[in-house]
């Protein structure tokens, strides 16, 4: 299944609110269908129950709502894990420990009108492609690296589904099945556990041995994290140095992966990871070019992603202006 992305143009501009729902909070944004943001509104989440969510879901969807300039047409809402189209209920979360929750049936039913559901990344594939870093790519592929990784795919202007409306789960093709590290699905070495800013911590637990001294390792420094990681590679600290080259090693063997399955005119890089913006591309950019085999070298770009952690509120909102992404359900 295939989501024409351009469909909403035909349409005078309208107002939706665009949520996107993260693991420890939700941010609801008024946005015009132009891409303008005209207000957010954030709530921390402590708690993941499902009722819980749906409540602050509403809470701050409320808040937005009633700071809106105008009418608003529609909300959507992009969640993490695999949502049924047809009627917005969440499958499967492993973020969320969720199995088959209605959220979209729960949320429409807390607001009152319509709502509609789409994967988070897929969402923020969708903001990016109209707004950001893919305007005017017809083929083009997103990942976020954040603590997981997300993907969406856009080829020939289409934003892909897939059948079970799933297409776009770039994280979890493995790159190191008999070497990697364990993935949350199960799997071992899959591109989110070698790639994303859990990954880069993973890197840097692996080559800890060889740096005892490291002041990564001292607690009295702070938490380990990928930010603290990333800000130490380009001080030059060998131990955060060596755990940088076997990340952006992996990343570049997943994206080598990702031009071979897609081809893509663009991938654009977002989430955490991404804020390292050149001193990321400088290392991935030459190891994916050696990688690339049955493409063209060089004739896919890869770029940082411009909106940031706009673009899946922003693509929420565009889902739901269209009247969600899939057109047949």
């Amino acid at each position: 299944m295939a989501f024409a992305v351009e469909e909403y143009w035909a349409e005078a501009m309208k107002t939706a609110i665009g949520i996107d729902l993260g693991g420890s909070h939700v941010t609801a944004a008024v946005i015009t269908d132009d891409g303008t943001i005209h207000s957010q509104h954030e709530r921390d989440l402590s708690d993941l129950t499902f009722e819980r969510v749906v409540a602050v879901v509403a809470e701050v969807t409320s808040a937005a709502r009633n700071a809106a300039p105008a009418k608003v047409e529609a909300i959507g809402i992009g969640s993490p894990g695999n949502i049924d189209l047809h009627d917005g209920s969440v499958r499967y979360s492993p973020n969320f420990g969720w199995f088959g929750v209605p959220l979209g049936k729960r949320l429409r039913e807390a607001l009152g009108m319509q709502v509609f559901v789409g994967n988070d990344a897929r969402c923020a594939t969708l903001g990016e492609y109209h707004f950001g870093t893919g305007r005017g790519a017809s083929d083009f592929v997103m990942l976020t690296l954040g603590t997981g990784i997300g993907g969406g795919i856009v080829a020939d202007g289409e934003l892909l589904l897939g059948h079970g409306f799933a297409a776009g789960e770039i994280g979890h093709h493995q790159i190191r099945p008999e070497t990697g590290f364990i993935c949350g699905c199960g799997k071992i070495g899959c591109m989110e556990a070698q790639a994303s800013g859990t990954g880069l911590i993973r890197h840097a637990m692996a080559v800890a041995p060889s740096f005892p001294r490291s002041f990564l390792l001292d607690p009295d420094k702070g938490k380990l994290g990928s930010k603290k990681i990333r800000k130490a590679a380009q001080t030059g600290d060998l131990h955060a140095l060596a755990a940088w080259k076997n990340y952006t090693s992996d990343l570049a063997l997943g994206l080598a992966n990702v031009i071979a399955f897609t081809n893509p005119e663009l991938i654009a890089l977002g989430g955490g990871v991404s804020s390292a913006g050149d001193y990321m591309l400088d290392a991935v950019r030459p190891r994916v070019d050696e990688l690339t085999t049955m493409a063209p070298k060089g004739t896919t770009r890869i770029e940082i992603a411009r909106l940031g952690n706009d673009a899946g509120q922003v693509g929420a909102a565009m889902m739901a202006l269209q009247g969600g992404l899939d057109k047949h359900g």
